[in-house]
């Protein structure tokens, strides 16, 4: 049960990784080349540290077999982070909504009876309090900027919104982990996020849709995926793809 949580989080952290990864070389700026560059290696970090606790403590594959040989329908990733970049307001937007609830996971997380999930957990609040900085204070300048970038952000948040409630899909064993006291819970995330995120939104002079109205975009958590994730997948383990007996 708590293999699978994991496993969960570390797909989120590597799928969301390469594409962070993709604005290297084509952010609208060069110091969001460079922000999107830097929060890349963070999630791939935290996505090999995960793999590692599912290989040290229950006997999985190591974190490159984990991260680059395994099929579409194995990964448990959701929604949000295997949609293509689009275009910067998408990419922040999808930053934004993620690591929000990133970071609250992660907070409830260092009081986790885990203790390895813990350990990790009190282990990058630091890098997940910069990817906060970072996308809160470009979507209040770009919500309150020109005409243009408010309705920009204002379109894509309404777009994004549904999907991003994929972040809090539930498990057939959630239950089990909540009486663990191994984490809170989706559904008790998904209502701290909610909390969270709206004071910033009122500042970027931007509405966040009603969730009475919202589709939460499930499956990928359960692994059924977008058409995005294969050729995203293909991309990624080209290298290793070319010659998969070639030792490194």
């Amino acid at each position: 049960m708590i293999n699978d949580y994991i496993l969960k989080s570390a797909d989120n952290a590597l799928i969301l990784g390469h594409r962070n990864s993709e604005w290297t070389g084509f952010g609208p700026i060069m110091e969001e080349d460079i922000a999107f560059a830097s929060m890349a290696q963070d999630k791939i970090g935290h996505a090999q540290s995960l793999y590692t606790i599912l290989k040290d403590n229950f006997n999985t594959a190591d974190a490159d077999t984990l991260a680059f040989k395994r099929a579409e329908k194995e990964f448990k990733c959701c929604h949000l982070v295997e949609m293509p970049n689009g275009e910067y307001d998408f990419s922040l937007m999808r930053q934004f909504l993620f690591d929000h609830a990133e970071r609250l996971r992660y907070e409830t997380l260092q009081q986790s009876s885990y203790e390895p999930l813990a350990k990790f957990a009190r282990k990058i609040k630091g890098e997940l309090k910069y990817h906060i900085l970072h996308a809160d204070t470009w979507l209040v300048k770009l919500g309150n900027g020109t005409e243009e970038s408010h309705a920009r952000m204002q379109s894509v948040l309404n777009d994004s919104f549904d999907i991003a409630l994929g972040i809090f899909e539930p498990s057939a064993n959630e239950q089990a982990l909540m009486d663990e006291k191994v984490f809170i819970g989706e559904k008790a995330l998904q209502e701290m996020w909610l909390h969270e995120i709206s004071p910033i939104i009122e500042r970027a002079n931007l509405k966040l849709p009603a969730i009475k109205n919202a589709t939460a975009g499930y499956g990928g958590r359960n692994g059924y995926h977008t058409e995005h994730l294969a050729p995203l997948l293909a991309e990624m383990c080209e290298v290793l793809n070319s010659d998969v007996n070639a030792t490194w």
